[in-house]
Formats: C-alpha cells, sequence, structure tokens
C-alpha cells in the first residue's frame, strides 16, 4: 500500500470531492471496502483493465494531518498481459493510474518519485530504538 501526499496547500477533498466516483470513472465498479491499518478504502475486485486484478484505494485520514491517498494495484505480470494480446492495455494501465494519481494529488509521476525518495531518505536519517 502506497500513501501519496497532496501539493502542498491542497486537500485530498478538494482536489476529489466524490473520490468513490472518480475511482468508478478510472478503473471500474466499486465492490466494497476494505479496513486497512484502520483506514476504510474502496475496492474494485473486477477492474475493468485486464492488466489489473484488484485495487484498493480511498482516504488514509490523520487526525491533526492532512489526508493522503492510499493506493494499492494488484497487477497482473506485464508478460502474461502482452501474450494474451492486451499489449495496448498494458500501456494504457499505466497511463490511468498517472492520470488518476495526478488529479488526486496534483504531483505528476517525477514529483511522486522525488517525494518518495526524500521520505526514504528522512527514514535512513532517523536513529533507530536500540
Amino acid at each position: 500500500m502506497k500513501k501519496y501526499k497532496m501539493r502542498r496547500g491542497e486537500h485530498l477533498e478538494d482536489r476529489m470531492p466524490d473520490l468513490k466516483a472518480e475511482i468508478e470513472d478510472y478503473f471500474g465498479p466499486v465492490t466494497g471496502t476494505e479496513e486497512v491499518d484502520g483506514h476504510e478504502l474502496y475496492v474494485v475486485e473486477e477492474p475493468e483493465n485486464p492488466v489489473f486484478d484488484r485495487i484498493v484505494a480511498g482516504a488514509a485520514e490523520y487526525s491533526g494531518k492532512k489526508d493522503k491517498l492510499a493506493v494499492h494495484f494488484d497487477e497482473r505480470p506485464a508478460e502474461e498481459v502482452i501474450a494474451e494480446g492486451h499489449a495496448d492495455a498494458a500501456a494504457e494501465a499505466v497511463s490511468k493510474k498517472n492520470e488518476f494519481l495526478l488529479e488526486a494529488t496534483g504531483r505528476d509521476a517525477k514529483a511522486r518519485r522525488d517525494s518518495m525518495k526524500r521520505a526514504v531518505e528522512d527514514d535512513a536519517d532517523a536513529p533507530d530504538d536500540v
């Protein structure tokens, strides 16, 4: 499960007031919810794109902090999808993920990568609890 921050000064509920509808527009009908790390997230059991097996997405809410977008994409191996003749679906899946994350967070793929890289570096600088 990856959690994505919004751009500075922006909030998830402002960018996507109806998160469930946005998830359905991008990936297919929401079939239920699932609790992950104390957050109630939407589940798409049968995404429209054959690359995805299952998608779990929603708002990770924290008291006193801005919400983050929590997302997990269960994907089939690219070789398998291409062998079935769905090469165009593989390219579309990458595009759909990036468009959804850009619209939700206001950050493009490069900005999201840089942010996650900084978070990993910050964790490495923190002392271990010994």
